[in-house]
C-alpha cells in the first residue's frame, strides 16, 4: 500500500483526498481467514515423452524423487520399469485429480483403469507434484491447481515451471477464501437440480454437487470469487477479506475522500494477482479523483459492493479485469454488470455507473478511466455493512432510489438475474404444495387454514426449482426488480381455492381442486373403485378409520 501511495500524484484536492482514502482503507481491520494446510515430500510425476521428460529430471537433479509417465496408445499394458535410476511407467493416462501433496494418477489398461499403486507395484499412491508436458494437459481446468504445471511445448514456461517446483518441498499454507452455507443453498431438492451458477463458474473446478447442496474443495479453490459473485442466495460468500469487512474498507475509503474535500470518487477494484501490473504501470497517470482498492481478485467484488460503493458515495466503480483472466470470470461479472445496470437504468441513474475495463493495451486502459463521472447522489448512506449479500443489495437499491433521477415502480432485467416475480396460471394449479416444500428461498408458503399459495418477492432467487417441480407445470418466472420494500416484502396470494371438507367429519383437509383432480385421474384405477374412490374425499383419521371398519365388517360377514 505504501508503495503505490508514493507512485499516485497527490498535487490537487482530489489526489489528497485520495490519498486518505487509501489511508483509511488500510488502517481497517479485518477477520483473519481460516487456513488450508498442504505437505509435500517433493515427488513429482513428469508426464510426457520419455527424452523430453527425462532432460527434465536431469535438470532437477537431485531437488526432487521424480518418476516419469511416458504415455502410449489404448490398451496397452501398464509397466513400470526404471530408466538410467528414475522410475518410469508406460500406460496410458485416463484420470488426473488432487492438489499440490496429493496428486492420484490412474491409467487405462487392457482390463480397466489402474490406480497409481497398483501401476507403481505399491511404491506410491500418489504424487505431490505434476510437470505436465503433454501438448494436451490431462488437468483442463482454467486455473490449474496448486502443485500441477502444464508448459507444454514453451520453453521459458519450462523454465519458470522447474524453478517453482523445486520450492514446493515442504509446509506450506493458503486462505480458506470462501464460507458456504448450505442451509441457503438453491443447488438442488428432491433430486432435482435448480442453480449450478458457482458450478459452471469456477475457474479450478472446486466445486461440485454433493446431493442438495454444493461442496466446495478448500485444497483446490484458489480465491477467484466468481462463485460468490455469481450466487444468487449468498450460500457462498468471499472470506478473504468477508463481505463485511469489504464494505467498510469501501465506507471508509469514501467518507475519508469526502472528509478531505475530494469530488466525484470513482473507486478502481483490481486483482492483486494479474492485474498489479498494470497499476503499477499506469499508476502515475490515474486521474486523481480515482482510488485503486487491490483484492484478491477483481471477480470476488459483486453486485453488493459496487452498489453499496455508490450508495455510500462513489460516483462510480471501476472494474479492471485483466484480458487474460478466465473467459468465466469475465462472462460472470459482465453478467451482474448487466443486472446492476438495469437495476439503475430503472431509478434513472446511469447504467456506467459499474463499468468493466478489460483492455489489452495501456491506451485503451488510460482512454476508460478518463471518462468523466458525475455523482449519482448527495445524501450518502449511513447503513452499517454487513456479511449478508442480498440485505446489502436491498439497502444500497433503496437508497439509491431514494434520490432517483426517473424513478419506476419496477425494472425488467435480463434472463438469470437472481431477482424477481411468479407467475402462477390458476386453471393448471391444484394447490399440492409441491413448489411450497421445494422452494430454497421461502419465496413461496402455503395458507395458514386455507388452501392459498402465497408469494413473497424479496425472497425469490429465480433458481427456477418451483417451475421444474411443478406437476402441473402451471408456474413460470420473470426476472425484475421491484423496487417498493414494502410491497417486495408482503405475501401475495398468487392462487386460492374453496376449501374441500372431509365428506365424514367435516375438517377442511384440502382444496376442491386438489381431490376432485385425484379423483379424475384415479377413477378408471382397478385400487380406487367403488367406497375407495370415497375415501379420498376423507381426512386422514376418517380414511384410516373407515377402512378398519370395513375390514372388520368383511371379517364378522366371514
Amino acid at each position: 500500500m505504501d508503495n503505490l501511495i508514493a507512485q499516485l500524484p497527490a498535487n490537487t484536492s482530489d489526489g489528497e483526498a485520495r490519498r486518505a482514502a487509501l489511508e483509511a482503507i488500510a488502517a481497517v481491520e479485518r477477520q483473519p481467514a481460516a487456513i488450508v494446510d498442504f505437505s509435500s515430500q517433493g515427488t513429482l510425476l513428469i508426464i510426457g515423452e520419455p527424452a523430453r521428460a527425462l532432460a527434465s529430471v536431469e535438470r532437477l537433479g537431485d531437488a526432487l524423487d521424480c518418476t516419469v509417465l511416458a504415455p502410449v496408445g489404448d490398451n496397452v499394458p501398464v509397466t513400470f520399469t526404471s530408466n538410467q535410476g528414475t522410475p518410469r511407467i508406460t500406460g496410458q493416462p485416463a484420470t488426473l485429480a488432487g492438489h499440490l501433496g496429493n496428486f492420484e494418477l490412474s491409467l487405462a489398461g487392457p482390463n480397466g483403469h489402474v490406480d497409481t499403486k497398483t501401476a507403481t507395484g505399491g511404491w506410491r499412491d500418489h504424487f505431490d507434484l505434476v510437470l505436465d508436458l503433454s501438448d494436451d494437459p490431462l488437468n483442463t481446468s482454467a486455473i490449474h491447481p496448486l502443485g500441477y504445471y502444464a508448459p507444454g511445448q514453451d520453453e521459458n514456461a519450462l523454465d519458470e515451471s522447474l524453478d517453482a517446483l523445486r520450492g514446493l518441498v515442504g509446509e506450506f499454507e493458503k486462505p480458506k477464501y470462501f464460507t458456504l452455507d448450505t442451509s441457503i443453498c438453491a443447488h438442488s431438492r428432491s433430486g432435482i437440480t435448480a442453480c449450478t451458477r458457482c458450478i459452471d463458474v469456477c475457474p479450478t473446478d472446486a466445486i461440485a454437487s454433493a446431493g442438495e447442496q454444493v461442496a466446495v474443495d478448500p485444497n483446490l479453490c484458489q480465491g477467484a470469487g466468481s462463485c460468490a459473485t455469481a450466487c444468487p442466495t449468498g450460500a457462498i460468500q468471499y472470506n478473504y477479506p468477508s463481505l463485511g469487512d469489504s464494505l467498510q474498507a469501501v465506507r471508509s475509503a469514501l467518507q475519508s475522500y469526502h472528509a478531505a474535500g475530494g469530488s466525484r470518487p470513482a473507486l478502481l477494484f483490481y486483482g492483486a494477482d494479474r492485474e498489479a501490473s498494470i497499476i503499477d504501470r499506469l499508476a502515475g497517470q490515474l486521474p486523481q479523483h480515482i482510488i485503486p482498492v487491490e483484492v484478491e481478485e477483481t471477480a470476488s467484488v459483486g453486485m453488493d459492493i459496487w452498489l453499496a460503493a455508490l450508495a455510500y458515495g462513489a460516483a462510480r466503480v471501476y472494474l479492471l479485469m485483466a484480458p487474460d483472466s478466465p473467459p468465466s470470470e469475465i462472462r460472470e461479472v459482465s453478467s451482474q454488470l448487466a443486472f446492476a445496470g438495469a437495476i439503475l437504468d430503472g431509478m434513472g441513474h446511469s447504467s456506467r455507473a459499474v463499468t468493466l475495463v478489460s483492455e489489452a493495451d495501456d491506451t485503451a486502459v488510460r482512454a476508460a478511466f478518463a471518462e468523466s463521472e458525475t455523482a449519482l447522489i448527495e445524501k450518502f448512506a449511513q447503513f452499517a455493512p454487513l456479511d449478508e449479500k442480498r440485505r446489502t443489495i436491498r439497502f444500497a437499491v433503496d437508497h439509491l432510489f431514494s434520490a432517483a433521477p426517473k424513478p419506476r415502480p419496477l425494472t425488467t432485467m435480463p434472463a438469470g438475474a437472481p431477482f424477481g416475480d411468479v407467475q402462477v396460471d390458476s386453471t393448471r394449479c391444484t394447490l399440492c404444495m409441491a413448489c411450497v416444500s421445494q422452494c430454497p428461498a421461502r419465496a413461496l408458503e402455503a395458507g395458514e387454514d386455507v388452501p392459498q399459495l402465497r408469494f413473497i418477492e424479496d425472497n425469490c432467487v429465480q433458481c427456477g426449482m418451483c417451475c421444474k417441480t411443478c406437476p402441473e407445470d402451471a408456474i413460470s418466472i420473470s426476472p425484475r426488480y421491484l423496487f417498493d420494500g414494502e410491497q417486495r416484502c408482503q405475501r401475495r396470494i398468487v392462487n386460492e381455492d374453496a376449501p374441500f371438507h372431509c365428506i365424514s367429519c367435516g375438517k377442511i383437509f384440502g382444496s376442491r381442486r386438489v381431490i376432485a383432480e385425484m379423483s379424475r385421474k384415479l377413477q378408471t384405477h382397478p385400487m380406487f373403485q367403488g367406497v375407495a374412490i370415497e375415501r379420498l374425499k376423507m381426512c386422514e383419521e376418517c380414511r384410516v378409520k373407515d377402512m378398519f371398519e370395513d375390514q372388520v365388517s368383511n371379517e364378522d360377514a366371514n
